[in-house]
């Protein structure tokens, strides 16, 4: 339907009229012509036709039409391709009914086809090897896409069970349309045995203990008895850990065990849970689960080297032992014959000293970047200090040497330290503590010390560090600016009948000192430790020039080997400044890498390991929910259909009635100006005039 539409009154047009014939009279009415009247009369008709349209543009008419799209109903079909379909259905025959579905609807509707599993995806391949399934998660797809356009069916096929994502029972999707629900699997309780959850930790630590809690499930197997094991998986075989028998009782069996293990050996360890079979289930393959644990090796080596026996001595070590990992060494001034490279943390109590200078274990703690802590006191000569450290600088005219003598001071918290935090107990606590013995002098921090308390003398405050941590000379430092630590200790159980404030000290101390920075100029790390099976395995690194500028320019490739020795060869991509890389999803096992690159002639290697573990949750709950399914389709007018009764669905969507074609009208509006044909007509008046009036002689 088509109409013209004016933006100023119609009645303008009898106007336009009267100037085209105004133009017409003037020009053949009253000049002379020699041209016969009949051919006069047709010139001023074509004159008054041109320019009376001419004058009618200049209204600017309008075109209206109406433009009318059919909108075919859009059935949507979703497939369940987890493996618990697969493993309850016969696969073949069923794809090849619910091909002949698709192809049946295609006919008559626009047919869109979805997989759900791990992940909701168009036109899926059906695999039926999913790892989990997400009912929750296909129905708001499709809510979400088609819940506004003229969606006429939903086909759901699924054996309701889903083990993601939020029961769909108690969702609202916004499905405007009925939902068929295709009931695929078994509902009958069949004999089983399974352990069908365990509970622990990803991470535990050396020399540590950890706990696992096993649920063991049993149905129809009231009587019979089984055996749970723990055993640890390695590439030679499986270690028997733990075992125990459990007696079955009743037909719906359910218990709980505990089991402590020993975290007795580094890095990613992988567990096997088994029950032993009791015969006629209907699959053994849920009575064993496997877990991954990283077992991390966090114990820190710490040698205290004094100048002497010292009460301070015994109260850092009852400090330091406190945190179970770690390993505390005691030794005095020239007696120690070992190597102070192989500790995390060397802490000097009043050292170097005129007897113990200690010049070539000094000299190896800067040469290895060896975290030190000093503890000073009076006696302790300056330029001795001074060479040992740059934290604090000793300087005036009094010199430490020989003053055994020193001020009793009191710690006072410096506001804005932030090197690491205190609690607010211990922040109350240090002012109650009783005075230690500083040394005589003058000393003041560094240019890359933090103070963390100054000296209080009696009730004056002074702005000489009491305690100062920070970097100096390649390495994490920090002096103690006093000695008789144990009083604190003692004072701290004395008052609140424990050791925690002062232990807390120590250990926030220690473990600045120990924080390692990673200086290698090429590093892999891996997203995590542990990957699930369905889950792609992503590794990003990073490479510095001898600038520390990240750089990207070198090609950077890696070699993963996993189980069996099996080899994998990558080549990491390029993002912004760094590399990235997705491995894809990779079997079941521990995997260790070994990443190259060469940058400026010089070869460049990270290693790292990451493990794979099992995702088994779809063969641990094999009786389908029928239930849920009837329940869905009830509330959106559809029907609970079972393989078998695909192709009766063509049939029941016409007596529905609600997936008819919609149809869409548009209006829209043109201006007459932008069609070329106004102007050809123009063209066309304009020029049959001309023609006839020179072929007159009139012109």
């Amino acid at each position: 339907m088509q109409d013209i539409s004016f933006t100023y009154p119609v009645w303008y047009l009898a106007l336009c009229a009267l100037a085209g014939l105004a133009v017409a009279t003037v020009l053949y009415f009253r000049a002379p012509l020699s041209a016969a009247k009949p051919l006069v009369a047709g010139m001023a008709v074509l004159r008054f036709l041109g320019y009376s349209l001419l004058a009618a543009l200049l209204l600017a008419p309008l075109l209206r039409y109406v433009d009318t799209d059919r909108q075919e109903p859009i059935v949507v079909m979703a497939q369940d391709v987890s493996e618990s379909v697969g493993l309850e259905t016969d696969t073949l025959a069923y794809t090849q009914e619910w091909n002949a579905l698709r192809d049946a609807l295609a006919a008559r509707y626009r047919v869109v086809e979805y997989t759900f599993g791990s992940q909701v995806k168009e036109n899926g391949a059906l695999r039926f090897q999913d790892k989990q399934t997400d009912l929750d998660a296909v129905l708001n797809e499709i809510g979400d896409v088609y819940g506004t356009q003229n969606l006429g069916a939903v086909i759901l096929s699924t054996d309701g069970i889903y083990n993601q994502g939020a029961n769909p029972a108690y969702r609202d999707f916004s499905l405007p349309a009925p939902v068929y629900t295709v009931g695929l699997g078994d509902t009958t309780r069949r004999r089983d045995l399974l352990v069908s959850r365990v509970f622990h930790n990803r991470i535990a630590y050396l020399d540590d203990q950890f706990s696992i809690q096993v649920d063991v499930r049993a149905r129809n197997a009231a009587e019979e008895a089984t055996q749970l094991t723990v055993s640890r998986i390695t590439e030679a075989g499986s270690t028997v850990l733990h075992t125990e028998r459990i007696a079955i009782e009743g037909q719906d069996f359910f218990t709980t065990r505990e089991v402590i293990l020993d975290a007795d050996r580094p890095g990613v360890q992988r567990y096997r849970i088994a029950v032993t079979a009791i015969g006629n289930e209907v699959t053994p393959a849920n009575n064993q689960r496997d877990i991954f644990v990283d077992v991390l090796d966090a114990r820190q080596r710490i040698l205290i080297l004094a100048e002497a026996p010292h009460p301070d001595i015994g109260a850092l070590r009852q400090a330091l032992v406190t945190g179970r990992n770690n390993e505390v060494e005691v030794a005095y001034g020239q007696a120690f014959t070992g190597n102070v490279a192989d500790f995390d943390l060397v802490i000097l109590h009043q050292l170097p000293s005129v007897v113990n200078r200690l010049s070539p274990v000094l000299e190896v703690l800067r040469r290895e970047e060896v975290p030190t802590l000093f503890i000073t006191g009076a006696g302790i000569p300056a330029p001795l200090m001074n060479a040992a450290q740059d934290l604090l600088v000793f300087s005036g005219s009094r010199s430490l040497l020989g003053q055994v003598q020193g001020n009793e001071v009191t710690g006072r918290i410096v506001p804005n330290f932030n090197a690491f935090t205190l609690s607010e107990e211990l922040i109350r606590a240090i002012p109650t503590y009783p005075p230690l013995s500083a040394p005589f002098g003058d000393f003041s921090p560094g240019p890359g010390a933090q103070v963390l308390l100054n000296q209080r003398v009696g009730r004056v405050d002074t702005e000489y560090p009491l305690l100062v941590v920070g970097e100096s000379r390649g390495r994490r430092t920090g002096v103690v600016v006093a000695s008789g630590l144990w009083q604190w200790r003692l004072y701290d159980y004395l008052e609140y009948g424990n050791h925690e404030r002062f232990d807390e000290l120590i250990s926030q101390l220690t473990q600045y000192l120990t924080v390692q920075d990673d200086k290698r100029r090429f590093r892999v790390t891996a997203a995590e430790n542990i990957f699930d099976e369905n889950e792609a395995v992503q590794l990003d690194a990073e490479l510095y020039n001898s600038s520390y500028e990240l750089v990207n320019g070198p090609e950077a490739t890696i070699l993963v080997t996993g189980p069996e020795g099996r080899e994998y060869n990558y080549t990491f991509s390029r993002t912004t400044n760094a590399y990235t890389l997705d491995a894809g999803t990779l079997p079941v096992g521990n995997y260790a890498y070994r990443a190259r690159v060469s940058d400026g002639g010089e070869a460049l290697i990270s290693e790292g390991r990451f493990s794979v573990q099992a995702v088994e949750l779809e063969r641990y709950a094999l009786e389908a929910d029928h239930a849920l399914l009837r329940q869905l389709s009830e509330r959106y007018g559809g029907d609970l259909l079972f393989p078998g009764q695909l192709a009766t669905i063509p049939a029941r969507l016409d007596d529905s009635g609600v997936a008819k074609p919609v149809l869409f009208e548009t209006v829209n509006t043109r201006s007459i100006l932008n069609l070329k044909g106004i102007f050809v007509l123009l063209f066309c008046l304009f020029a049959a005039e001309w023609g006839l009036r020179r072929w007159s002689g009139n012109y």
